[in-house]
């Protein structure tokens, strides 16, 4: 009788500590998704009911938001595209180039290896902030300013993606499997193409997503190397809400915000069950 009992209280424990576990994680996830669920709310709410009053239901003002924003000569559809070919052809380089970076620096052995790795370590370290006058110069120089080229060809040096890699890669890919791979006849693209890449996917979908959003948020580069209105993108044209056009049509603005918003839920949505897939592949074992 005590031992049915002793089991009982230990159920209960269980399922107590696991119920707080839950309504903890509940309370963080709406914690999180508040802010872009009331953005949803007041981009549907016309200027008037924002000012006067908080409201936590959908209104039926979002196409007059959306008129009134397109109204004064804001293309944003051009700026969502070029927010988005900036974001996806700096994404996909940045992972694939430093994705074979680390796999050179965890596979191969040569001379100098520790120190250039050393050096990549201390590139994190620095505040990319730093060399903004640098930058803006050798692009002068080159000719590259008011193009989207230094917006998307420096990700492929990027020493944070290449440590986080490298970390991955050892404590996920053996070396067992790329020799077998060398005796099988495969060449080492092929072996980095067809065996690594897919064991990255987890790894390379969380740094896809980081890196992403970095560069869909990125205002100051933009600020700094585009002139050209038809180049501007989505942070640049948020930016201009902010003038005295916009000042007093704050649904105008919500309405910006929230179209700025959706891509990069899209992408965060696509990319998790990548997360999620290689986590769960990673936890069974044969």
């Amino acid at each position: 009788m005590s031992t049915k009992r002793t089991l009982s209280q230990q159920s209960w424990t269980v399922y107590g500590s696991t119920l707080f576990v839950y309504v903890v994680l509940i309370s963080f996830a709406v914690t999180c998704l508040f802010p872009f669920y009331m953005l949803a709310v007041n981009a549907t709410r016309s200027t008037n009911d924002i000012q006067q009053s908080i409201s936590f239901w959908f209104s039926t003002h979002f196409f007059m938001n959306y008129d009134s924003l397109v109204s004064r000569e804001l293309d944003i559809f051009r700026a969502l595209w070029n927010s988005f070919y900036i974001a996806a052809t700096s994404t996909l380089l940045n992972l694939y180039v430093s994705a074979m970076t680390a796999f050179a620096f965890h596979t191969y052995q040569f001379k100098g290896k520790k120190w250039l790795y050393v050096t990549i370590l201390l590139v994190i370290m620095i505040p990319g902030q730093l060399g903004i006058i640098g930058f803006y110069q050798f692009m002068l120089q080159l000719g590259w300013l008011d193009s989207y080229a230094p917006l998307i060809l420096p990700s492929i040096a990027s020493a944070a993606s290449v440590f986080f890699l490298r970390q991955y890669y050892a404590s996920m890919l053996s070396k067992e499997l790329l020799e077998a791979a060398r005796v099988d006849g495969s060449s080492e693209f092929r072996t980095f193409n067809q065996i690594v890449l897919p064991i990255s996917l987890p790894a390379l979908a969380t740094l896809g997503i980081g890196s992403f959003v970095g560069s869909w948020n990125n205002y100051l580069m933009p600020f700094i190397l585009i002139s050209s209105e038809e180049k501007y993108t989505m942070p640049m044209l948020v930016q201009l809400l902010k003038t005295n056009i916009f000042a007093t049509d704050i649904g105008a603005i919500y309405t910006g915000l929230f179209l700025t918003v959706i891509p990069l839920l899209l992408v965060y949505m696509f990319l998790t069950k990548y997360i999620i897939g290689g986590l769960t592949v990673g936890g069974i074992k044969e």
